[in-house]
């Protein structure tokens, strides 16, 4: 296993550079361009609906070939190549969005689709790589590394591409619309770039023999057909992928329908980015002490703690009125967001047997993703069916709930012997 700092800072690198698409086109510019560009002839209900079906067939592709792809990509040492064959499908598809002329809202919803996917399907191999760059004991630190990069960098070139936005004149460009547009672009090469580490420096053990794709494909059916049998043996993993799967769905649904939640509110998109944005560079230091607070009390209080924040943060976000309060709302969503994810991740990776990690994260991103098909869909139809934005976002503390009330009867020791023993 390869252990040098210079593996662990490549692969933390490339949270830096996928996260300038979750920052910038997720949550930042795709929801609002697509409302204000893309669907601006369409009612406002109609248009969330629409965002939350996009958001949740990208998550219905990666659910089908998750487990799968992890188990021949586990099969044949060939997790980087996946995760590239991802990125670059993501990338492509972001730089895409450039071309899409207003009023398209069917086209800009597709290519969004298969960036999602992209972007999704390259994270299934990017936390499997967690457990080839670092021991046991650092996986709290390291998974804390990546998610900290991640807000930082995404924050920097997010906070970049609002300058565009805001003085589009500045920098040359005709209105914010072409600055959007442009930072479109800007993202898929960040993405590229800043990839690049990751392919040249982090080596992952390949099978000595050669292998035909057939061969590396069919033993992939049969590990998969294995790891179902031994998912039910691994009862600690199972029954934290259930309380993982109720949380991280408020989460994300959070994360990707805030800024339509905003603008449904009748707040000014500037404001809405503007507290995109102090999410995002409070959620680099933040992270970091999520980090250190999983390596010396655990990652399961670190998570408990988090679902509490969110807890409240859902019952503050249904009454809040001013602008000011959606500011409020980013400082606490900043201080518990990249902890969450992080050791969740470093949780998961103690409970699964590392030689056969990207399948079973191709579970834990099923988990994920099955949630972000019923969260967003939840919230936005239920906006669509009362007209009512604050009743929907209600409906998250029944996730939070159930999340917390499942990660509670989680045995981290068992787990690690269950894991060990496999």
């Amino acid at each position: 296993m390869n252990n040098n700092k210079r593996a662990i800072w490549s692969w933390a690198l490339y949270d830096w550079a996928n996260s300038a698409y979750a920052t910038t086109v997720m949550a930042g510019f795709f929801p609002l361009f697509f409302k204000q560009y893309w669907s601006a002839e369409l009612p406002a209900t109609e248009s969330t609906f629409h965002l939350g079906v996009a958001n949740s067939l990208s998550s219905v592709v990666i659910v089908l070939l998750a487990p799968l792809l992890g188990a021949i990509a586990d099969r044949g040492g060939v997790r980087k190549r996946f995760l590239f064959g991802f990125a670059s499908l993501g990338i492509a598809m972001t730089a895409g969005l450039y071309f899409i002329s207003q009023g398209a809202w069917q086209l800009a919803a597709t290519a969004y689709i298969l960036a999602t996917i992209g972007f999704a399907g390259s994270l299934i191999f990017y936390d499997a790589l967690l457990v080839r760059v670092a021991r046991t004991t650092e996986y709290d630190r390291v998974s804390a590394l990546g998610f900290a990069l991640g807000y930082l960098g995404g924050g920097l070139l997010f906070a970049f591409n609002v300058s565009m936005t805001l003085w589009p004149g500045v920098f040359g460009l005709e209105n914010a619309a072409e600055a959007v547009r442009i930072s479109f672009l800007t993202v898929a090469a960040w993405w590229l770039l800043f990839s690049i580490p990751l392919l040249l420096t982090v080596r992952e053990e390949r099978r000595r023999e050669r292998v035909s794709s057939r061969a590396v494909v069919a033993g992939g059916f049969r590990q998969l057909a294995e790891t179902f049998r031994e998912v039910r043996r691994l009862r600690v993993a199972f029954l934290f992928l259930l309380a993982y799967w109720c949380y991280i769905d408020g989460v994300d649904t959070i994360v990707r329908m805030a800024v339509d939640y905003g603008l449904s509110l009748g707040f000014a998109s500037e404001s809405l980015i503007l507290a995109l944005l102090i999410v995002q560079f409070i959620g680099f230091p933040a992270a970091l002490v999520f980090g250190w607070l999983g390596e010396r009390y655990g990652p399961k209080l670190g998570i408990h703690i988090a679902i509490g924040v969110y807890f409240g943060v859902v019952l503050y976000a249904a009454q809040m009125t001013a602008e000011w309060e959606f500011y409020v709302l980013a400082v606490v969503i900043g201080l518990v967001q990249g902890g969450i994810q992080s050791l969740s991740r470093s949780l998961y990776a103690r409970l699964i047997p590392a030689d056969k990690c990207a399948e079973f994260f191709g579970f834990f991103n099923i988990m994920g993703k099955f949630a972000a098909i019923i969260g967003p869909v939840m919230v936005g139809w239920t906006s669509a069916a009362t007209g009512n934005p604050r009743l929907s976002l209600i409906t998250l503390l029944i996730l939070f709930g159930l999340g917390a009330f499942f990660l509670s009867r989680v045995d981290v020791e068992e787990g690690k012997r269950l894991a060990r023993e496999l």
